[in-house]
């Protein structure tokens, strides 16, 4: 999907409030998102500031020119169930409040957090557009009170949410229902896919390259290894992937659990598995370049934001096929999308682990595809004509019909 636009001024840039439950260094895929659009909005001019949840105490930072405020939580859902659902302290709504007053639009990502509800309340009582980005829909998880609460908080606080948003945007067709399904009105929704910052994630420029990197972080050199990135949990196919371990490669993750990054390292001493915790976007860049192939066996995702990663950085890919990638139009010769199954898993990487040239080539569709259509300049061209569309018939702002024209070039 090549993103267009009229212009780098077609859509007016002012005051942005983003809204995550999290974000960096915190590790997720939407915290990743939310930092590289606020950071990049600010390059363009936005004055941007992030809300989020921290730990026991708020704080306001500035951080590459983006207002980050941090929100005190209590994180302990997310250290003993591997959940990531921080439970805000009080006052939380008066400070999203005060910020939407500052802000021309409200940007939130996610209808399942108490920050995204307190985004909606701010934007009825402020009269503040809401632009709402939804990244996935229900979520596969072995619990049944965690899924029976993601039904309640759909149910209840997305249909608000949704009706509120004037775009809400997604990462593909099961998404877009998923939305149309709990309340979103259908000219509003739009697909607009993430970006990712190709000049970091990169291809390895020598074996001397691999092989440094290698070494750095104690893999060995050679052996082909298959990289996870992501958090450790059963959505993410974490115990899929350590079930199709097999004596043709090495298994590399990088990430945390339940356990919120204690004794991650400590998990490697199974023969054949390295587990380097978490680790800092430039250091996650480094491990792919230092790897022979990308697997991430997840459920109920859009397009996630690792395997935009590792496509940037010219890996074979392997992940699950979903309904997800169809708008995508993905060569299946150049990116492996499986069934969910461990014995299906192992198979095609084993097969990849006896086939460099195979690699190669499936590294260098994925990198050609990841420069095509991953570009963040795109993305946010498309999202600040989505803020235009948002902020139609305000004073000062745009026309609908002109906004919406912005908007259009690059998304679905």
């Amino acid at each position: 999907m090549t993103e267009r636009s009229t212009g780098p001024d077609s859509a007016r840039t002012g005051r942005v409030l983003l809204v995550s439950h999290y974000y960096p260094p915190h590790v997720g895929g939407i915290e990743n998102v939310v930092r590289q659009e606020a950071e990049q909005l600010a390059r363009r001019g936005s004055v941007v500031s992030v809300l989020t949840t921290g730990g026991r105490r708020s704080t306001a930072e500035l951080e590459a020119g983006v207002r980050v405020l941090r929100h005190a939580a209590w994180n302990g859902i997310e250290r003993r169930t591997g959940v990531p659902f921080p439970v805000p302290s009080p006052g939380l709504l008066a400070q999203t409040v005060r910020e939407a007053r500052r802000a021309e639009v409200i940007h939130l990502h996610d209808c399942l957090y108490p920050t995204s509800w307190a985004a909606w309340a701010a934007s009825a009582l402020t009269r503040t557009p809401l632009v709402l980005t939804q990244h996935v829909g229900l979520v596969a998880h072995p619990s049944a009170l965690v899924r029976g609460a993601q039904r309640a908080v759909y149910g209840v606080f997305g249909r608000l949410l949704l009706r509120r948003a004037r775009r809400v945007l997604v990462l593909n067709d099961t998404v877009r229902a998923f939305t149309r399904a709990h309340g979103a009105r259908p000219h509003t929704v739009r697909q607009l896919a993430n970006g990712v910052d190709t000049a970091l994630f990169h291809p390895a420029g020598s074996a001397a390259e691999v092989r440094q990197v290698r070494e750095r972080y104690g893999l060995p050199v050679d052996r082909v290894l298959v990289v996870f990135v992501g958090r450790l949990v059963p959505k993410k196919g974490y115990d899929l992937l350590r079930a199709a371990a097999d004596p043709a490669y090495e298994l590399v993750f990088v990430g945390t659990g339940a356990g919120g990054g204690k004794g991650e390292r400590s998990r490697g001493a199974e023969a054949g598995v390295h587990h380097l915790g978490a680790l800092a976007p430039e250091q996650v860049a480094e491990v792919y370049r230092a790897c022979d192939v990308f697997a991430l066996p997840s459920t109920a995702e859009g397009f996630p934001l690792t395997v935009q990663e590792a496509m940037a950085a010219g890996l074979a890919v392997v992940t699950t096929d979903e309904p997800g990638y169809a708008p995508y139009a993905l060569d299946r010769a150049g990116v492996s999308l499986l069934p969910r199954d461990a014995m299906r898993l192992r198979a095609e990487l084993v097969a990849l682990a006896a086939d460099a040239p195979r690699r190669e080539r499936m590294g260098r569709y994925a990198r050609a595809y990841a420069e095509r259509s991953f570009g963040w300049a795109g993305h946010v061209r498309a999202l600040l004509g989505h803020y235009a569309v948002a902020g139609a018939g305000r004073p000062g702002g745009p026309t609908a019909a002109a906004a919406d024209a912005d908007a259009a070039a690059g998304t679905g």
